[in-house]
């Protein structure tokens, strides 16, 4: 009886084995095309789970698309943000291919606003095709690629990979065609993922470039010469004459908006520091070069599910290739993950040692980081399987069996369970509008209406009701001083404006910007709605001098009017029209 046990288990395990760990080097073929088939089906699950929140709502836009893609309701309609600054900052910092896929499908009838919320899915189906792809040419093992996929998709979703619609989605589509073409060997497919990353996402031909230029050399101890082998020679010096003419034309363009932000400026904005609207400088060092998501390398997003920690021993199991059989199925070509990441890392500390020219030292490495350990993840994953697997097919132990068959199921358990397993799995950061009363009255008003607001809400407006704001925190990006001092000489105007008590100030900043309606939050007028909020305290020192009026018990004139030229009004915001104001006499 005890043999027949054992002789079932047996067989239960080779089964097991060779469905599990079956090789297969090309992908047109059943068993890849199964596997990849089970991959893009997880992929649509989790896309359609980002789409029932997205449509949840009628106001429902994404964080990052508020200010990367409202400004597109001009391709529906031109008249839309007419010389608006905040828009026409947003539309020249666009890269080229997004502005074009945007217009082409606003030709074709579907809005900026639809569509932004349809790409992240069609994406993250091209990530999951091509990552599968080039974890098969790394390990030819279908279902270790299924499982390179499934854990890329879950961190996509899980850490917002693909879900705003705006140019940092092509990221990573645009990494796993260029490795993809770049394993392959195929100089036409890595000029086209070239080709793609300059119209799409610029900073990815930097990286791009520079692990085409780091194969090209071989190292004899720290002593670098160029590699022998002349056909990768030709292949990387004529892929690099193409990344360097794709990026002239952004090498020699200049900004309307002035050059970006420079060192000494920054440490002069309180927006930069810790806290601010987007922090930069931490005396924490682990937060600066680690956690941070404009100075560090974000590591933690890289470890997203769980399982993907298991790429950072990849390295490890090499130190014992008699125990872990699987290695020797692991191809030369795995090396272009370190070449991929040498030069990322490279770009990364060059960005910290030119701060800001590179813009944000975060973009040249975060996103490698992922896509190295997420294939090092799945691969390490096939490796230890195959080793418990084989542990497990012993001829005399029924214990050890039913240990490797357990340790397979629960490998099964936590791959796909991983998003059960999470209070949050999706991470859609999308921003739900709360008053659709104000929206809607908004949206009544004329298509050149500009509003003037300090609250909250004035970072949802333009995206909500296609209606200019004259500032928000959500706009204020200070990256390039040409857009940055007159947005913050508008915001210092409007706190003064809001809180004096001499009216003819406050007219005086509805002529000069042609302000039509001004939305004020009820609380606005108390001390702990300035004090308490980071934002605005950081408007100094206009916002110090309006705390110190409020203090003395001293009236804002626009706090008087509110019963004589409000338009709107509901629970926490009223609408004063400008029209009124202007004729109401001096105080």
């Amino acid at each position: 009886m005890f043999d027949i046990k054992l002789t079932y288990l047996k067989m239960s395990i080779a089964k097991i084995a060779k469905f599990l760990l079956a090789t297969e080097t090309k992908l047109y073929t059943k068993l890849s095309l199964s596997w990849l088939g089970l991959g893009l089906f997880f992929t649509v699950i989790y896309a359609l789970l980002a789409l029932r929140l997205a449509f949840q709502s009628e106001y429902v836009f994404q964080d990052d698309a508020r200010q990367h893609v409202f400004w597109m309701s001009r391709f529906i309609d031109p008249e839309l943000f007419h010389n608006d600054l905040i828009a026409d900052y947003y539309e020249s910092i666009s890269p080229w291919g997004v502005k074009t896929l945007y217009h082409g499908m606003a030709m074709l009838g579907i809005e900026p606003q639809l569509l932004h919320k349809l790409l992240p899915g069609i994406l993250a189906l091209v990530v999951t095709v091509f990552s599968f792809a080039v974890s098969l040419e790394i390990l030819p093992i279908p279902f270790g690629a299924f499982v390179t996929t499934l854990l890329f998709s879950q961190n996509v979703w899980a850490e917002q990979g693909t879900i705003s619609g705006t140019a940092k989605d092509f990221v990573y589509p645009l990494f796993f065609i260029f490795l993809y073409f770049w394993l392959k060997r195929s100089l036409l497919g890595v000029c086209l993922a070239l080709f793609l990353g300059s119209i799409f996402y610029p900073p990815m031909i930097l990286i791009f470039a520079g692990a085409l230029f780091w194969q090209l050399w071989q190292f004899k101890g720290f002593i670098p010469r160029l590699v022998q082998d002349r056909q990768i020679y030709l292949f990387s010096c004529i892929s690099l004459a193409v990344a360097f003419i794709l990026l002239l034309p952004y090498v020699l363009a200049s900004s309307a908006y002035g050059p970006t932000v420079t060192l000494e400026q920054a440490r002069n904005i309180p927006q930069f520091m810790a806290g601010g609207r987007t922090a930069f400088f931490n005396d924490n060092f682990w937060e600066y070069w680690i956690g941070s998501m404009r100075s560090g390398i974000t590591l933690h997003e890289a470890l997203v599910p769980s399982l993907a920690i298991a790429g950072l021993f990849l390295p490890l199991l090499y130190k014992f290739p008699q125990r872990f059989a699987l290695l020797k199925k692991i191809s030369p070509k795995i090396s272009y993950l370190k070449d991929l990441l040498i030069p990322s890392f490279g770009w990364f500390f060059l960005a910290h040692a030119v701060l800001f020219k590179l813009y944000l030292p975060n973009r040249y490495v975060a996103r490698s980081l992922r896509v190295a350990i997420i294939i090092a993840a799945g691969i390490t994953l096939m490796v230890l399987l195959e080793a418990v697997l084989s542990w497990g097919n012993q001829p005399t132990s029924q214990v050890k069996s039913i240990a490797a068959q357990f340790a397979t199921a629960l490998l099964i358990i936590l791959l796909v369970g991983y998003p059960l397993s999470q209070d949050k799995f999706l991470d859609t950061d999308y921003m739900i509008g709360s008053y659709p009363e104000l929206y809607e009255f908004i949206k009544e008003q004329p298509k050149d209406t500009l509003i003037a607001s300090l609250s909250d809400e004035a970072d949802n407006i333009a995206s909500f009701t296609n209606r200019s704001v004259l500032s928000s925190r959500e706009h204020a990006i200070p990256y390039h001083m040409g857009y940055f001092q007159p947005l913050r000489e508008r915001i210092f105007d409007l706190i003064e404006a809001q809180y004096s008590p001499d009216l003819a100030l406050a007219k005086d900043f509805l002529k000069r910007y042609g302000v039509d309606l001004w939305l004020i939050e009820n609380s606005s007028f108390n001390v702990p709605y300035l004090a308490d909020n980071r934002w605005l305290t950081d408007q100094q020192p206009v916002t110090q001098e309006a705390i110190k009026q409020l203090e003395q018990g001293t009236i804002p004139a626009i706090a008087l009017l509110q019963n004589t030229c409000t338009v709107f009004q509901d629970d926490r915001y009223t609408v004063l029209e400008s029209a009124c104001i202007l004729k109401e006499p001096n105080r």
